[in-house]
């Protein structure tokens, strides 16, 4: 019999990688669209542009790409890669915020409140799928 490593690999090819980022990617696209179909139902206006497919799916995207991107720097450079980014992603997303706030004359606060808990699903399923594929243990 061989032994059997219990510790997860903290080394996955970049296939996996870009799977899991893309996956992420569909999964936050797919909630955003659930969110702006509720939002809109719920009086946001319809043509308050940021809660149309064009443009929150781009910024998925986006968002998604940076932040493995990041997580991918962080996991390689830290000495704590655990502990930076659990100062860093929630410091991330509050400044990600803060360009919604400018929006309440267009999207009303149906609108934005929208836009802020896409922000913040985004970055929900982004970390799940990061820690997944790009672990934080031992990648030297």
């Amino acid at each position: 019999m061989s032994a059997v490593s219990e510790t997860p690999l903290s080394r996955r090819g970049p296939l996996v990688v870009a799977g899991g980022v893309f996956i992420a990617f569909l999964l936050a696209s797919l909630v955003n669209a659930s969110i702006a179909v509720l939002a809109h139902a719920m009086s946001a206006p319809d043509d308050f542009n940021p809660l149309e497919p064009p443009a929150y799916v781009f910024l998925t995207a986006l968002g998604v790409l940076a932040g493995a991107v990041g997580w991918g720097i962080v996991r390689r450079l830290s000495q704590d890669p655990e502990r930076l980014l659990r100062r860093l992603v929630p410091s991330v997303v509050v400044i990600s915020l803060v360009p919604d706030f400018f929006l309440f004359d267009e999207g009303e606060v149906t609108g934005v409140v929208a836009l802020l808990v896409m922000h913040l699903a985004v970055a929900v399923i982004a970390v799940i799928a990061y820690r997944r594929v790009m672990p934080l243990g031992s990648v030297r």
